[in-house]
């Protein structure tokens, strides 16, 4: 007897795959109220938060084995089987950063230093923009299956996926603006939470980079 999540495949293919990043999604937008924590020294919070971000990627990395075991071979679709498992396995990408991300800060008590903490703010939501959109671009699937990825679904999604870019882009700006501020604060600040503030900006933008990478994957699959 075929299993439940057979039966979703059954059903639509595609559906375990928007299921998929519509958690990771959750798990990366998590980070907002970790970092609200963070600012005000709340560790008790931030660690509450980090169980539910450790859940949902637990639930996301659940998922990804899913497909990977029950997507058949056979499957006729107009992209490939490689495919559709690499764009699995970038979505999933984000959320195991985001779990890393607030597992080294929580681990370090690292704190973001108050001059900047606007600025972090709001470096952080832009990566997480990011993320929204590709989650957005990748729920747009089954319209794309049913149009057989042509028509004026593929300029939609094309549109969302050059938008990531452009927020990338933007996140690569930002994250330049906050390493200045870092550099010139080094002399005030510990020199391990220094190197864990630089690596903690880099972990950050990598969600930004993970999410045009699940955009270039979706672009590749629309291209074949």
């Amino acid at each position: 007897m075929p299993s439940a999540f057979l039966a979703v495949f059954a059903k639509s293919p595609i559906k375990p795959i928007e299921e998929h990043i519509r958690k990771v999604l959750a798990a990366s937008e998590q980070l907002l109220p970790f970092f609200a924590a963070v600012y005000n020294k709340d560790w008790d919070t931030a660690a509450e938060v980090r169980k539910t971000i450790v859940a949902l990627e637990k639930d996301a990395d659940k998922l990804k084995r899913d497909i990977r075991v029950h997507l058949p071979r056979g499957l006729f679709l107009p992209v490939e089987r490689t495919d559709i498992l690499e764009l699995v396995s970038q979505q999933d990408k984000i959320a195991n950063k985001a779990k890393d991300i607030t597992g080294r800060v929580l681990g370090r008590e690292l704190e973001i230093p108050q001059p900047i903490q606007v600025e972090f703010h709001a470096y952080l939501q832009r990566c997480l923009d990011a993320v929204a959109l590709a989650c957005e671009a990748i729920n747009e699937l089954d319209e794309l299956l049913e149009t057989g990825f042509r028509g004026r679904e593929v300029d939609l999604v094309i549109k969302m996926i050059e938008k990531i870019d452009e927020i990338e882009h933007d996140t690569d700006q930002m994250q330049i603006g906050l390493r200045k501020f870092v550099r010139k604060a080094e002399a005030e600040l510990n020199p391990v939470d220094v190197m864990f503030l630089y690596r903690t900006l880099e972990w950050v933008g990598d969600l930004a980079d993970t999410a045009l990478k699940v955009g270039s994957r979706l672009e590749i699959m629309l291209a074949r």
